[in-house]
């Protein structure tokens, strides 16, 4: 059981018939599963969450017809449920329509399974059940449909702070959920920002060089994978590698390692933030997204101590509201704020100081 449910109702979007088949052995396999349907095309997956109301469905991305993006976001206004995005395809044209379905509402991305004779079908395996499990606990929102006029959400009130000293990076840590709120803040930076971004994103295995393709040519700020020694310019990000800490250094280098996992995490939000206490204290900003679990949270405190600007997104933003939350619990957050204000806090620390006091 989780969550007070006896089994977890999945739906599996999906038009290969293989692919059905291997996803249901999978799922099935597991007691707190049960695969309550299977739908061919976007349509049909329309109709059947409407009349079998899952706890989850997987989502393939390429299918005939409505596919996988079209098909999130109208369920996602409709009938909102956690969707996990189950793709096959690396190309660059899946991976797009991937991140943009993420962006309207689905939690996570996948690899599909290997077939039973893979290496590595066992691993992947348990990374879809395990995925499937995580995200029948979240709470999802209704995504109303975007309407081009809308008025802009009314800014909290201003509060007078002291001016930080110099900002010389910024830091974020990301989870479930993160991969959107990336793209809305990074697009909402001005092309001028004036200092590097270093970021940890948890991600299933495979799908970051894709993501941070999609990220620069949506955003058009650009970003990359961090490499071991590398230096940080201002005005690029830079992601930390799939199954490797990032840590950086007083000299303004990234350092990559092969460390043992921190709290079952590598790469993880802890090391990289930890690292930027010590590097950079109060010239820094550390910035903790949306995410399940409590990653980045002692740190961001740390970071606190040490004189640093500290940010979470809020919870009515936040796909989840562990990682955030955690840090909120701990004191660790000087700002708590939606996605479009964090951009435009960063913008505001990152200038040259104009005077004394900071408005915000």
């Amino acid at each position: 059981m989780t969550g007070g449910k006896d089994v977890i109702r999945t739906l599996i979007v999906e038009d290969s018939p293989v692919a059905q088949q291997l996803l249901t052995h999978i799922l099935t396999a597991d007691p707190r599963i049960e695969v309550v349907g299977i739908a061919d095309d976007g349509e049909k997956a329309i109709a059947a969450v409407e009349r079998l109301r899952p706890d989850v469905v997987t989502m393939d991305i390429h299918m005939p017809g409505l596919n996988g993006f079209d098909t999130t976001r109208r369920i996602m206004e409709d009938h909102p449920v956690p969707i996990v995005i189950v793709s096959a395809s690396f190309s660059a044209n899946h991976i797009e329509k991937g991140f943009r379905a993420m962006e309207a509402g689905a939690l996570t991305m996948l690899r599909k399974p290997r077939g039973i004779g893979h290496p590595d079908h066992q691993s992947d395996a348990r990374e879809l059940i395990r995925t499937v499990v995580a995200m029948s606990e979240v709470k999802v929102i209704r995504r109303w449909p975007r309407r081009p006029n809308a008025p802009p959400a009314p800014a909290p009130l201003a509060v007078a702070r002291p001016m930080p000293a110099a900002i010389k990076l910024v830091a974020i840590g990301a989870s479930t959920g993160g991969p959107a709120v990336l793209q809305l803040i990074f697009a909402a930076l001005p092309k001028t920002f004036p200092v590097p971004i270093v970021v940890v994103q948890h991600m299933a295995a495979g799908f970051l060089e894709s993501f941070v393709t999609w990220l620069t040519a949506s955003t058009g700020f650009p970003s990359g994978i961090a490499v071991d020694g590398g230096l940080l310019a201002p005005g690029h990000a830079y992601f930390a590698p799939d199954g490797l800490h990032m840590r950086v250094r007083g000299d303004n280098r990234i350092c990559l390692t092969t460390d043992g996992p921190d709290q079952g995490l590598r790469p993880s939000v802890n090391r990289l933030f930890r690292s930027v206490a010590v590097s950079y204290g109060r010239n820094a900003v550390g910035v903790l997204l949306t995410g399940m679990g409590r990653d980045g949270a002692d740190e961001l405190m740390q970071m606190k101590k040490r004189g640093a600007v500290t940010v979470v997104q809020d919870r009515e933003s936040s796909v989840v509201f562990g990682m955030p939350g955690e840090a909120v619990r701990l004191g660790a957050a000087e700002f708590i704020l939606a996605p479009d204000r964090i951009a435009e806090l960063l913008t505001e620390l990152a200038q040259p100081a104009g005077s004394n006091i900071m408005r915000f």
